[in-house]
């Protein structure tokens, strides 16, 4: 097996995804658009994507990771707007798109063109995610965006399921299909409850950290194997967990949360940078499967398609916006918590990913002799949909937010929070410390109680610093002046130790030893600010 192009693909993927960085093109577009390219050049191996890989291999990571930085608190509140785009969204798109696809495309079977409708339904969690965390949208809209998009791939794949077994003469009604859903939305629910509990109570206990990060990096695949072991949904499973991990991560220790957290951001940053850059790399061999369809003829089909998807949205969006509020006794009263301009952002934020692709590519090439009809449009269409979706919205996104000038996140407030919250910690924390040092068990010379007493003060204060003035001659704050500076000496004592290191007076593990000490302390001193090196 050669494992060179997979190889190349992660490095590629990476570098390209850390140059985004310095561009204000989001890096989910820059990937795709190289990888659009890279698919014509000679000697590019063809990155066709398995469904069998990209569902249960690449598919819970990326949930994983997305359910574990969003607030479950927040999903909660917020359950109407994501329930009515993560399921009844999918499933008005499905058939408003489908329907549409039967009408423009000659020839095409009704359930070959909701099989497409359901395919190209979800938004992507990873590229709703990583373009709504470049932007910085308001806290409301993020959190309906993230939530929507880690339910709806669930629904998408049961709509799929359903109108796939109608277009290979397998149809199970209306009936079979509300019941066939309803039994794996639910089943993938129940096997999160019952998963998430003794995983939690498996991570509080072991203590060894190559085992607590292994069982980490298990979890994803863990649940979504069992269950689709159990005909259910696989990625309610794996949300259902890792929320309640992410809302109970303050009970594992310290140290599990910060391996934790360093090991999922590298996962999570090889898995999307490779993701989208293999979105693109499925040009050529898409163009290539057109088979009986021109590529002009294929382009107007996959025009129609794409206005479609986007029209769609806004149809299902706004309406429900609004007029929820008629049905519902509770929102009656209420003044509006949504601007126009809201729905707006909403309504364009509907980017599709890898999932609707690799939806695509597990449609049978043939079933009992017969081929699927016309499945090589349907990976066309599904490949110029996503392709349209990503680079259309998302490079217009940016610039809609500014015309609509929607207020971002308040960081001042958010910062005035954060201080008021640490007050109040540091105040229950000095009590706590004055308690254990008057008990003559817990005696300490008192340059050492002193020091417990400064660090405590320090944590107190330091928020209320970046709320502060600046230096004038540095433009520094006092936080970022004392980050810095501790910093520097810290710099000093790492140079000393290995200068001595290298005049063999002291050996290579007691200077790893003695340089981790100062690792922990150097990130202490930036964590006290709440940043992050």
């Amino acid at each position: 097996m050669d494992v060179l192009p997979l190889v190349a693909l992660i490095a590629v993927s990476a570098a390209i995804a850390g140059a985004a960085r310095r561009t204000p093109v989001p890096a989910p577009l820059l990937l795709v658009a190289v990888g659009l390219g890279v698919s014509y050049l000679p000697g590019v191996p063809d990155y066709t994507l398995d469904p069998h890989i990209v569902l249960p291999l690449l598919l819970p990571p990326l949930l994983h990771t997305a359910a574990l930085d969003s607030s479950y608190l927040d999903l909660r509140a917020n359950i109407r707007p994501v329930a009515l785009l993560s399921v009844g969204y999918v499933l008005f798109a499905t058939v408003a798109v489908g329907y549409l696809a039967y009408l423009v495309v000659p020839d095409l079977p009704l359930t070959a063109a909701l099989v497409l409708g359901a395919v190209v339904a979800p938004p992507d969690a990873v590229a709703a995610t990583a373009i709504a965390r470049r932007l910085g949208l308001p806290g409301r809209i993020t959190t309906i965006l993230q939530g929507e998009s880690l339910v709806n791939d669930a629904t998408a794949i049961t709509a799929y399921k359903v109108a796939l077994a109608a277009a290979v003469g397998e149809g199970i009604g209306w009936a079979g299909g509300i019941a066939e859903f309803a039994v794996a939305a639910l089943g993938g629910v129940v096997v999160g409850l019952v998963l998430m509990v003794p995983i939690h109570w498996l991570r509080r206990r072991l203590r060894d950290p190559l085992l607590k990060n292994t069982v980490s990096l298990l979890i994803p695949f863990v649940a979504y194997a069992v269950a689709e072991r159990v005909h259910a949904s696989g990625v309610l499973a794996v949300v259902v967990v890792a929320l309640y991990l992410g809302h109970r991560s303050w009970q594992v220790d310290f140290a599990t949360r910060l391996q934790e957290d360093a090991v999922w951001k590298v996962v999570a940053f090889v898995l999307e940078s490779s993701v989208f850059a293999l979105i693109g790399l499925q040009l050529a061999y898409v163009v290539r499967g057109l088979g009986e369809y021109g590529i002009g003829e294929a382009a107007w089909y996959a025009a129609a398609v794409f206005l479609a998807v986007v029209v769609a949205r806004f149809v299902w969006v706004f309406p429900v916006t609004y007029l929820i509020r008629l049905v519902s006794p509770t929102l009656r009263g209420r003044r509006s918590q949504l601007p126009w301009t809201s729905p707006v952002v909403i309504g364009w934020a509907g980017m599709r990913g890898v999932v609707s692709l690799a939806i695509a590519f597990s449609i049978p090439v043939a079933t009992d002799g017969e081929p699927f009809p016309a499945r090589n449009l349907v990976l066309f269409l599904t490949f110029t949909t996503v392709i349209g979706t990503l680079v259309v919205q998302g490079l217009t996104l940016p610039p809609l937010i500014r015309v609509l000038k929607l207020p971002g996140r308040d960081a001042q407030a958010e910062t005035l929070a954060e201080a008021q919250a640490q007050s109040e910690a540091s105040t229950a924390s000095r009590q706590r410390l004055d308690e254990l040092l008057a008990d003559e068990r817990n005696t300490l010379p008192e340059p050492l109680a002193q020091r417990l007493r400064a660090v405590l003060e320090r944590r107190r204060n330091a928020v209320w610093e970046r709320l502060g003035a600046v230096n004038e001659i540095t433009g520094e704050s006092a936080d970022d002046t004392y980050r810095r500076l501790a910093r520097e000496v810290i710099d000093a004592e790492r140079e000393v130790f290995v200068r001595l290191r290298d005049e063999r007076r002291i050996d290579d593990e007691m200077m790893r030893t003695l340089l981790r000490r100062l690792d922990l302390e150097e990130a202490a001193a930036y964590r006290e600010a709440g940043t992050e090196t």
